[in-house]
Formats: C-alpha cells, sequence, structure tokens
C-alpha cells in the first residue's frame, strides 16, 4: 500500500558513505529531505544531486538533512560524492528494502524491456518522523526548490 503524508516514516538503518550506518529515529528533531535515485553518476541522477548540493546551505537553513539512497554500494556512493563534492550523506540499498517499503521499487521499462527500480521519489519527513510530503515520480530540473518549499511549510 503507497504511503500517504501524515503517517510515520518507514525505519531504516543503511550503510552510508559517513563510515557508519545513518538511522532515521537517529534524525528525530530534524527535518529530513529522503530522496531515492536509480544510479549514482548517471545525468538525471547527478543533475539532482548537484541541484541540492548547490541549495545545501538553505537546507542547513530550514534544520534539514538531505540523505540520497539507490541500489548502488558505499563505494560507488563514495566516487559519486567524491567527484561531485556532495556535502552530504548517500545510502546503501543494495537489496532495495527501503525502497521497497517506502513504495518506491517498481517495474520500469527501457526501450521496450520491463525490468525493476527506483522511481525517483523524493520524501519530506518532519522532525516527529511523519511523512510531510511525498514528491513521486520527480523531475530533476528545479526539484529541489519544491523541496526548499515543502521543508518551509514542515513543521
Amino acid at each position: 500500500m503507497p504511503l500517504q503524508t501524515g503517517q510515520p516514516a518507514p525505519d531504516f538503518s543503511l550503510d552510508s558513505t559517513t563510515g557508519r550506518p545513518i538511522a532515521l529515529a537517529d534524525l528525530r528533531g530534524k527535518k529530513v529531505v529522503l530522496y531515492f535515485y536509480p544510479k549514482d553518476d548517471t545525468p538525471g541522477c547527478t543533475t539532482e544531486a548537484c541541484n541540492f548540493r548547490d541549495a545545501f546551505a538553505e537546507f542547513e537553513g530550514a534544520n534539514a538533512v538531505i540523505l540520497g539512497v539507490s541500489p548502488d554500494d558505499v563505494s560507488s556512493h563514495h566516487d559519486f560524492k567524491n567527484k561531485f563534492h556532495l556535502p552530504f550523506p548517500l545510502l546503501a540499498d543494495p537489496d532495495h528494502k527501503i525502497a521497497e517499503a517506502y513504495d518506491v521499487w517498481k517495474e520500469k521499462s527501457m526501450y521496450g524491456k520491463k525490468y525493476m527500480g527506483i522511481e525517483r521519489t523524493t520524501f519530506v519527513i518532519d522532525t516527529q518522523g511523519n511523512i510531510a510530503t511525498i514528491f513521486p515520480k520527480v523531475k530533476v530540473d528545479e526539484h529541489q526548490k519544491e523541496v526548499l518549499a515543502a521543508l518551509q511549510a514542515a513543521h
């Protein structure tokens, strides 16, 4: 069943580029921008990550933590993070359990071939750990501005 705004965000603990696992429960009291993306260092994913990077100070000013999640492993995440100087952690979900919990692991189609993968989606989670806003099927251009506006409205 798809997640709804107002309900508790599914908890998780994932390996990250910080060198230790990051758990959602440890971030209570902060707003969390949890964005799911398909693959490190691909055009759309790079644009999205760099837009979040370029607006990072505004997210910090809104008491928000940005977390990027994809099925790539931590080594791939480190390469991506270092290449584009991303100031926020990337989380590895290689078995896509968290993507499934957030209902973003979907059947996709490219050139007529069907496969399973991440449907680019962003969740804004409020300071109590509830889902404040969901951005499904994200278009990466200017997405960070939509997310910042949603953060202003979240408590």
